[in-house]
């Protein structure tokens, strides 16, 4: 399952950010996921990988790909795994994210997976447990397995990344879905291009080596990748858009607007999916859309990130 011919490669304890990583080591991962997808689509999902090892979500926001897409990872693979409900937990009772962190690594635990709505919530546990950690989206900072499974997405439709035009449109602002994007597929080699109305498109995003489009149809036009998100209302303060409609009309992207990209462009989006609003569902439902496998992949890429990071970053020869 994991290819023999990889050579040994070294990690750190912990995945906070797509910023930590290099070139080589995204790869890396790409190629491990590559070989943990055949589990996922084998009939008897079992493998001993994660055999005697613990794996905790701890999650401070709503989740369902990615939460599900980590625990089912850890028991495909022979973990225990288990998820925190802060709403249940000792946090309610005014437990800081510290104390929690000590009660679990008190408790043998090797990998907390955590998603805050504050950035940086991740670091500061990272640097206050034994336990490895992986950042699975820090308020408006990163969310690297995001990136990676896009990546993967990406990877396994190309067969590489050199030279791609990769059309990131919607809520840039507040999407750390986007800004983990931009740092992987630009060291990846790929043209980001961003489309936003100017109210959701960060000042100085430009320094990540994307590059701002004048409109939805500039970075649409001729990409190789298109990639929808989501209106964060829930991160937004105050009205930044007119109004979903409007939104929809100048900057959403429907079959017109997706026939200016090349013949086999792939759609994407990290979902969940406004229908009629990002994007429509005749392109969500359509044959260049491969969302539906962007969940699968997000299962393999979780799978090869626990490998990984449940042994310190060194691979050996593992069937």
């Amino acid at each position: 399952m994991i290819p023999r011919e990889l050579k040994q490669m070294h990690f750190g304890k912990d995945l906070l950010g797509i910023k930590q990583l290099d070139a080589e080591q995204i790869q890396y991962i790409l190629e491990i996921a590559s070989g943990m997808k055949v589990l996922v689509q084998a009939p008897n999902k079992k493998s001993p990988h994660l055999q005697g090892k613990s794996i905790i979500t701890l999650f401070y926001e709503n989740s369902t790909r990615t939460r599900m897409s980590f625990e089912l990872a850890a028991k495909y693979m022979g973990g225990t795994a288990a998820n925190i409900s802060v709403s249940t937990s000792s946090v309610a009772k005014g437990e800081t994210l510290i104390d929690t962190g000590r009660t679990l690594d008190m408790m043998g635990t090797d990998i907390i997976i955590i998603r805050h709505s504050c950035s940086g919530a991740p670091k500061l546990l990272a640097d206050n447990v034994k336990a490895a950690v992986i950042n699975a989206g820090d308020g408006m900072n990163e969310h690297p397995t995001q990136a990676l499974l896009d990546a993967y997405t990406i990877y396994e439709k190309k067969g590489g990344f050199e030279g791609l035009k990769v059309a990131i449109a919607g809520d840039i602002r507040h999407s750390r879905v986007a800004r983990s994007n931009i740092y992987a597929l630009t060291k990846l080699g790929a043209k980001v291009y961003l489309a936003a109305p100017p109210t959701l498109m960060p000042p100085g995003i430009e320094r990540t080596g994307a590059i701002v489009a004048r409109g939805v149809d500039e970075a649409v036009e001729g990409a190789d990748v298109v990639m929808g998100l989501r209106i964060q209302s829930e991160r937004q303060q105050g009205a930044m858009i007119p109004g979903i409609r409007e939104y929809a009309r100048f900057h959403g992207i429907g079959e017109e607007r997706l026939a200016l990209a090349k013949k086999d462009v792939l759609l994407m989006h990290p979902g969940p999916v406004n229908r009629g609003t990002e994007l429509t569902s005749a392109i969500v439902d359509g044959d260049r859309s491969v969302i539906n496998e962007q969940v699968m992949n997000g299962v393999a890429v979780r799978m090869a990130l626990l490998y990984v990071f449940t042994r310190g970053g060194r691979y050996g020869n593992v069937d």
